[in-house]
């Protein structure tokens, strides 16, 4: 019979201090096992939902997303349509990116290229502040200041001169409220809360591109301003468009804040300067008083959609990104 050999003392402990001398092994371990289970997480969300949302989903089947020209939602009589909420969700983050994304630009770029030395910090702290406010705190600004003193006269100026369009007039029910609180009003506020967020990304875009990109556009000949529209622009488009795309999630999302400035009004048809509502907005004032069981799988199921359009949204903007940083130089992918 074969002897085994004796394992020498500390032998074991020897080995795992090597393990843990060379930390790729560890932190490869930890990154996968972290990444593992973020995937868990959002499939377990995923499943709640729409485990929770099956009673709605037989009851209704696709006629729940329906765009009947007057879809209902009547909780008395169990008749669940979520197309309104689905159309203000969309319109409303549409406002907020075409208004706050020039802004975001302008701002990156003053900082990151045309700023004086002594203003920078202070509008840096500025801008992550401005970030830092909580949603509640900018929609009860947007009730009481920019409401009645902003999106009241421009609401009552887009429709006085370009109220036959079918966004702005279309299907327009009566006058604009006096409060202003309509979807214009929603996607004006939107812009304000995701403004720092694209401004603080697109800022370190614009600090990550080389130097020598710039010196060799001035060498040429061309002006500050064609060296940043015509270079510097170009070159980190790929960021700036991640930048959108995490601004355009939080717009997706965003429940407080708009709760209080949309007006909450699924009767307000096509039109941008009606009250509305979006799907975060009806699950955070309905969910809590759902009468019926019907009622409140159909909120649910109004969560799963809104799930599903947001993963969509990271898939396609992941892909657009990818195409993007395909097509300039490698080291601007880093």
């Amino acid at each position: 019979m074969q002897k085994r050999k004796a394992v020498p003392e500390g032998w074991l402990l020897g080995r795992w201090c090597r393990f843990l001398k060379h930390g790729d092994h560890p932190w490869q371990g930890l990154i996968l096992l972290m990444s593992a289970l973020t995937l868990m997480l959002m499939l377990a969300i995923g499943w709640m939902l729409w485990s929770e949302s099956s009673g709605a989903r037989l009851e209704f089947g696709w006629g729940f997303l329906s765009t009947a020209a007057k879809p209902s939602w009547d909780p008395v009589n169990d008749e669940f349509q979520a197309w309104p909420f689905v159309y203000g969700t969309l319109l409303t983050s549409l406002v907020a990116i075409l208004l706050a994304l020039p802004i975001s630009v302008g701002i990156a770029v003053f900082l990151a290229e045309l700023c004086p030395p002594w203003l920078l910090t202070p509008l840096n702290w500025l801008m992550e502040l401005l970030a830092a406010i909580p949603s509640v705190v900018n929609g009860l600004w947007g009730v009481f200041v920019f409401l009645p003193l902003v999106v009241a006269p421009v609401g009552i100026f887009l429709g006085e001169t370009l109220g036959k369009m079918p966004l702005i007039g279309g299907l327009f029910l009566g006058p604009i409220p006096a409060s202003g609180a309509s979807r214009l009003a929603a996607g004006m506020v939107l812009a304000i809360m995701i403004i720092p967020t694209i401004a603080a990304v697109t800022r370190d875009v614009f600090l990550a591109i080389p130097d020598s990109q710039r010196e060799a556009s001035l060498a040429l000949g061309a002006t500050k301003w064609e060296t940043i529209w015509q270079v510097q622009i170009p070159y980190g488009l790929s960021g700036i468009l991640g930048a959108v795309i995490l601004g355009l999630g939080r717009a997706l999302g965003e429940t407080m804040a708009v709760t209080m400035v949309i007006g909450n009004n699924s009767g307000g048809g096509l039109s941008l300067l009606r009250p509305g509502y979006t799907m975060a907005s009806i699950i955070a004032n309905e969910f809590a008083e759902a009468v019926t069981k019907l009622h409140s799988q159909a909120l649910i199921e109004i969560g799963f959609v809104l799930f599903i359009m947001t993963l969509l949204l990271n898939t396609i903007a992941r892909l657009l990104v990818w195409r993007v940083a395909r097509r300039t130089p490698h080291e601007t992918r880093a």
